[in-house]
């Protein structure tokens, strides 16, 4: 009986990059490489064609944001599972492609192992991280000024992650905190912030330039 292959396609303006993956996926069984695309909407043509199950997913491409990509790929495929793959290291792209609905983000120095298990990570529904992109998220905000509100350092990197459309669940994991600690940030918030809702809490955090 034929085992059913996970297919994966690469987007990168490097061909270099793609060949390197394609290589180093191919030694794995389990993965079946439909095509490597140089620029977004490249791909976006071919996802409208045929179906694909991974993505990994340069930020920087030439015709349009990684991160904007990204979107539009869940908006044609939600169920396409979308891992950023890339040299950025800023905290503020990897929550940006969080927002619009990317499964992870890997750094492209991340070895094979690594990439393969986020890979396999993301499958299961978990939000997936190579190392070096797990430590700096777990890394507490700064805070050089006042918190408005008394919001501690926590509850304001919370409320950021809240306002990018995460769950409980979704910060749970990605700030390897339980369920329940995040469910009593989130209700802390809603009583500091004299919120009755979600949505009155993001309304009330804009207007405090805590967003």
């Amino acid at each position: 009986m034929l085992q059913h292959k996970t297919t994966v396609a690469i987007v990168d303006d490097h061909p270099i990059i793609i060949e390197g993956l394609i290589k180093l996926l191919h030694k794995t069984s389990t993965f079946e490489i439909i095509g490597g695309f140089t620029s977004g909407q490249e791909f976006i043509s071919a996802l409208k064609l045929r179906p694909v199950k991974i993505v990994l997913l340069d930020i920087i491409l030439p015709d349009i944001s990684g991160i904007d990509i990204c979107k539009e790929i869940k908006t044609i495929a939600p169920d396409t599972v979308v891992l950023a793959f890339s040299n950025h290291q800023e905290r503020s792209a990897i929550m940006k492609m969080l927002a619009n609905g990317a499964n992870g983000y890997i750094l492209k120095d991340a070895p094979i192992d690594e990439i393969v298990n986020c890979i396999n990570m993301a499958l299961n529904g978990h939000i997936a991280f190579s190392k070096a992109i797990s430590e700096i998220i777990s890394r507490p905000l700064s805070d050089g000024n006042q918190s408005i509100a008394n919001l501690t350092v926590r509850e304001k990197e919370i409320l950021k992650l809240i306002a990018t459309g995460l769950n409980t669940n979704g910060i749970a994991e990605l700030l390897f905190l339980s369920k329940f600690t995040v469910e009593n940030h989130r209700k802390n918030l809603l009583q500091k912030m004299k919120a009755k809702n979600v949505a009155d809490l993001m309304r009330i955090a804009t207007q405090e330039g805590l967003l």
